[in-house]
């Protein structure tokens, strides 16, 4: 009996701590329950805010593409468009708009750009005929200086390229006959040309110095046999260096009744003013002589012809604001007038001055059009 009771107070011991535990355990349950039953709501609620963010997502994904329409919209209108905007007007630049073959030039921009406007007109245009030569000495002003006397020079004063006047004392030289010295003097004012003694040599009446009087010079020029008949003397000439930046006129001083043997031509020269020494001995030049001179019915400037390919010579007129090749063709020349034969009437107004400007300015035009 005993031994039952003991088991049996064992056996209630050891159950009294499990059911505690499992006491606890159940009081626990209710709180459990009631957070998952929480997060179960909340996960829930969630999911119905997923789904409405999904739902304004889906909204804004929609705005963003009517947006991105309108943008297209925006920028089929502004950069779709073809046209120039207003005021800038397609092959335009600073001086005006430009078609093909002419220039437009604003008024305010003619004067500031060196063009000068001149009207066609009659004028007197020469008949001219051209002419070769060469700047020489004058040999009237020319002097070859020589010693009196033979004998040995014992001093030399001057030196080649120096300028001496007249009665300077050139050199000085031992007579042979009397052994006195004596002076050689300059005869003229001038530059000593050539120098041919020195200190010790013998004056044996060779030429020991040249000077010539530069304050003038002579154009020589040579007239070939097909043009003897029509050049005179008197006869205006317009002379020019080979590259123009030289000019004079004068008029045939001499013409040579003799022809050069070497050339077969005559010789027609010119006493050619050189008070700035700008002609030098030596120098190529070229003249143009006045045979004729007559009335052209029209004619214009000589700086107002250009070359054109296509057209050829023109002249650049006027219409308006405008400026147009006109092809022309050209007659009789001289320094200053052509004659015009065709493509221009009396009164039209042309480019005279600066009808390279003009040119430049379409060549540059047309070329814009191009590309």
């Amino acid at each position: 009996m005993k031994h039952y009771l003991l088991l049996a107070a064992i056996f209630g011991w050891l159950m009294t701590p499990i059911i505690t535990v499992s006491a606890h355990a159940a009081d626990a349950y209710p709180e459990t329950f009631e957070k998952h039953d929480e997060a179960e709501e909340r996960a829930h609620a969630d999911g119905d805010e997923h789904n409405e963010h999904g739902e304004e997502t889906d909204n804004h994904e929609d705005h963003g593409h009517d947006a991105h329409q309108e943008q297209d919209d925006h920028d089929g209108h502004g950069h779709g468009s073809t046209k120039p905007e207003e005021g800038h007007e397609e092959g335009e630049d600073e001086h005006g708009e430009h078609e093909e073959g002419k220039a437009e030039i604003a008024p305010e921009s003619v004067q500031r750009m060196g063009i000068v406007i001149n009207t066609a007109a009659p004028a007197m245009v020469s008949q001219t005929i051209p002419l070769t030569g060469r700047i020489t000495l004058n040999q009237n002003t020319r002097a070859d200086v020589r010693a009196r006397f033979e004998g040995i020079v014992r001093n030399v004063n001057v030196n080649l390229g120096e300028r001496v006047e007249k009665g300077q004392v050139l050199a000085v030289v031992e007579s042979n006959e009397s052994l006195q010295d004596y002076n050689v003097k300059a005869p003229i004012s001038g530059v000593v040309l050539e120098r041919n003694t020195n200190i010790g040599d013998v004056a044996n009446g060779d030429v020991l110095f040249v000077i010539a009087d530069l304050s003038n010079v002579w154009a020589k020029f040579h007239v070939f046999p097909r043009d003897a008949d029509y050049v005179q003397s008197g006869q205006r000439v317009s002379i020019h260096t080979l590259e123009g930046d030289k000019t004079a006129m004068g008029k045939i001083d001499m013409l040579f009744p003799t022809a050069d043997e070497l050339t077969q031509t005559q010789i027609a020269i010119i006493v050619l003013p050189n008070p700035e020494r700008i002609w030098k001995p030596g120098m190529t030049i070229e003249g143009d002589v006045r045979v004729a001179e007559t009335e052209a019915q029209i004619a214009v400037k000589a700086s107002a012809l250009q070359k054109m390919e296509e057209l050829g010579d023109v002249v650049f007129v006027k219409e308006g604001n405008s400026f147009i090749p006109r092809p022309v063709k050209t007659g009789r020349k001289n320094d200053g007038y052509v004659e015009i034969i065709q493509g221009l009437k009396a009164g039209e107004a042309y480019v005279s001055d600066g009808s390279f400007i003009v040119k430049s300015d379409i060549l540059k035009a047309t070329a814009a059009h191009s590309h």
